[in-house]
C-alpha cells in the first residue's frame, strides 16, 4: 500500500451534526478510524512509564513501590467504569444512522451525568480505596504512604477521567477518531510534562506524580468540551426531558452494567491466569508476565479495528442498513486477521531479541523462549474476539457479550483443569488460547442470529 493510500486523521474542528454519510465503509474509511484510534491506544502505557521514571529519579525505592501500588487501586477503580466509553460510542453511532442529532448529544450528555455521579463516589471512596491498599498489599510504612498519597490525590480527579472516558467514545461514535486522538495526545503530553515539572522541577515527590494526572484529565476535558461547544448546529441541542427520558436512561444502565460485568469476567481471566503462573514459582511467573507483554502488545493494534467495527456496526443498527454490517465485518476481518498474523510472525521472529531487551535475567529469558509460541499464536487466537467486542459494542448487543464472555470463562477454567496437570506451563498457555478463541468463535455464532433479528433475514 501507498503512503498516499493511508488516511490522515480528520482535522480537529467542532463536531456537527448534518446527515450522515451512510454509504458502505471501504479500506480507507476504515482505516481513518483504526489507524488514530490504534496510535491513540499505543501512546497509553507511556504515561505510566514516565511516572515510574520521574518518581524513580528520586532514588528511593519506597516510592517507586507507592506509585506503583497507587496506580494498580486507581487503575482497578478506573475499568470499573471503563463501560462509559464503550457504552456511549455504540449508543451514539446508532443515533448517527438514524439520523437523530438530538439523540447523539442527549446520549453524551447522559453519560457525563453518570460519569460524574461515578467520579463523585470514586472521590468518597478513596480513603476506604487507601484502607484496602494497605490490607491487600501489604508492604513498609514507607511504600504505604507513598500509595496512600498518590490515590488520594489521583481519585481526586476521578470525575474528569470518567468524564473524558465519555467524551472518547462519544467522538469515536461519530466517527472523529482523529479528534479522539488528538485529546488522547494531549491528555498524554500534558501528563509526561507535568509529571516531569513538579516530580523533578517542583520536588513535589509522589504528591506531583498524582496532580500531574488531575491536571492533564482537567486540560483534556476543558479542550474537548471547548470544542463542543463551538459547534454552530444549535438545533441538535436537546432539551434536559430528552437528556433523562426514562427508556433511554434505563438502556444506557443496562448496555454499561453488562459491559462491566463482560469487563470485570475478563480481568478475572487474567488474575487466574497469573495466580496459577505464581503458583509455579517465580521464574515462571517472571517470564509468563513478560510474555503477557506481548499480547498486550498486540492488542494496541487489534483494538484499532475493534473501533471501526464498533462506529460502522453501530450506524448500520441504527439506519438498519444491513450492507453497512456486512461490509464492516468483512473489512475489519480482513484488517484484523492480516495484521494479527503479522505480528504474530514478528513476535515469534523477535521475540528472543525481546526478550533479551526486557529482562537482563538469563534464566528469566530463557524460561520465556520456551513458551514464546504460545505468547506468539495470542493476536491470532484473540482477533475475533476483539472484532467481536467492537461488533457487539457498536449494536449494544451487550447481554450477549455478557454471556458469552461467562461461557468462555468456564470453558477457560475446564481447559486449564485437563491441559495444565498434564502439560504444566505450555497446558496454562493452551487454556488462555483456548479462551479467547472461544470468545471469538461464540460471539461470531450468535451474531449472525442477532443480525436476522436486527435486520431481517437475508
Amino acid at each position: 500500500m501507498t503512503s498516499s493510500a493511508i488516511p490522515h486523521p480528520p482535522e480537529f474542528r467542532p463536531p456537527e451534526f448534518s446527515p450522515p454519510d451512510l454509504r458502505a465503509p471501504d479500506h480507507r474509511a476504515v482505516l481513518a478510524i483504526a489507524v488514530p484510534m490504534t496510535l491513540g491506544y499505543m501512546t497509553t502505557p507511556l504515561v505510566g512509564l514516565v511516572d515510574m521514571a520521574v518518581v524513580g529519579r528520586l532514588g528511593e525505592p519506597a516510592l517507586i513501590g507507592g506509585v506503583a501500588i497507587g496506580s494498580v487501586i486507581c487503575d482497578v477503580g478506573f475499568t470499573t467504569f471503563n463501560f462509559l466509553r464503550s457504552g456511549t460510542t455504540g449508543l451514539t453511532a446508532q443515533a448517527v444512522g438514524r439520523g437523530d442529532r438530538p439523540e447523539m448529544l442527549a446520549t453524551l450528555m447522559r453519560a457525563l451525568v453518570l460519569a460524574g455521579l461515578a467520579g463523585l463516589l470514586m472521590m468518597l471512596a478513596a480513603p476506604a480505596a487507601a484502607l484496602a491498599g494497605r490490607a491487600v498489599f501489604g508492604g513498609s510504612p514507607a511504600v504505604m504512604e507513598a500509595m496512600a498519597t498518590y490515590v488520594l490525590i489521583r481519585l481526586l480527579g476521578a470525575p474528569l477521567v470518567l468524564a473524558n472516558f465519555a467524551l472518547f467514545g462519544w467522538l469515536l461514535g461519530l466517527g472523529r477518531a482523529g479528534a479522539g486522538l488528538v485529546l488522547q495526545t494531549v491528555l498524554n503530553g500534558v501528563n509526561v510534562a507535568a509529571a516531569v515539572g513538579l516530580v523533578l522541577g517542583a520536588g513535589w515527590g509522589v504528591a506531583g506524580a498524582a496532580w500531574a494526572a488531575v491536571a492533564a484529565d482537567a486540560v483534556t476535558l476543558a479542550l474537548g468540551l471547548a470544542l463542543l461547544a463551538r459547534t454552530r448546529d444549535r438545533s441538535a441541542w436537546p432539551g434536559w426531558a430528552r437528556v433523562i427520558d426514562r427508556p433511554a436512561v434505563l438502556a444506557m444502565l443496562g448496555t454499561n452494567r453488562d459491559i462491566m460485568i463482560r469487563s470485570f469476567v475478563l480481568l478475572a481471566a487474567f488474575a487466574f491466569f497469573t495466580r496459577q503462573s505464581a503458583l509455579q514459582g517465580d521464574l515462571v511467573l517472571a517470564a509468563n508476565a513478560i510474555l503477557e507483554k506481548f499480547f498486550l502488545f498486540g492488542g494496541y493494534f487489534l483494538d484499532g479495528f475493534a473501533a471501526a467495527a464498533e462506529t460502522f456496526v453501530g450506524r448500520a443498527v441504527g439506519a438498519r442498513r444491513r450492507d453497512i454490517y456486512d461490509r464492516a465485518l468483512i473489512l475489519t476481518a480482513i484488517w484484523g486477521f492480516a495484521l494479527a498474523g503479522l505480528v504474530s510472525a514478528t513476535l515469534w521472529a523477535a521475540g528472543p531479541a525481546l526478550l533479551a531487551l526486557m529482562t537482563s535475567a538469563t534464566a528469566v529469558a530463557e524460561t520465556a523462549r520456551l513458551y514464546l509460541v504460545w505468547a506468539a499464536l495470542t493476536p491470532l487466537a484473540g482477533v475475533l474476539a476483539f472484532q467481536m467486542d467492537g461488533v457487539f459494542i457498536g449494536a449494544t448487543w451487550s447481554r450477549d457479550m455478557r454471556n458469552m464472555m461467562l461461557v468462555s470463562l468456564v470453558v477457560y477454567l475446564a481447559a486449564w483443569a485437563l491441559l495444565m496437570p498434564a502439560f504444566g506451563n505450555h497446558g496454562l498457555w493452551l487454556a488462555l488460547l483456548i479462551f479467547l478463541g472461544v470468545r471469538g468463535l461464540s460471539l461470531g455464532w450468535i451474531s449472525r442470529r442477532r443480525a436476522a433479528e436486527t435486520f431481517g433475514a437475508r
